[in-house]
């Protein structure tokens, strides 16, 4: 299974990601921020504050959601 070791929020609620295989993805999550978790995400400011998790090996936010795989 391919990890992501990389993010970089561009516009909107677009990531793009790099993977451990050299390979690099441009994913727009705006369909898919709905419910409580959500919610902060919906926030710029607060959706640019992405990271990848070391051990989970996707994207987190500081309110602990995930990118859905």
């Amino acid at each position: 299974m391919v990890a992501i070791t990389q993010v970089e929020p561009l516009d909107g609620y677009t990531l793009r990601l790099g993977f451990d295989d050299g390979s690099e993805r441009v994913v727009d999550l705006t369909d898919v921020l709905w419910g409580p978790m959500a919610e902060p995400l919906r926030d710029p400011g607060y959706f640019r504050r992405v990271r990848v998790d070391p051990e989970l090996r996707t994207v987190v936010w500081p309110n602990g959601c995930s990118a859905p795989r």
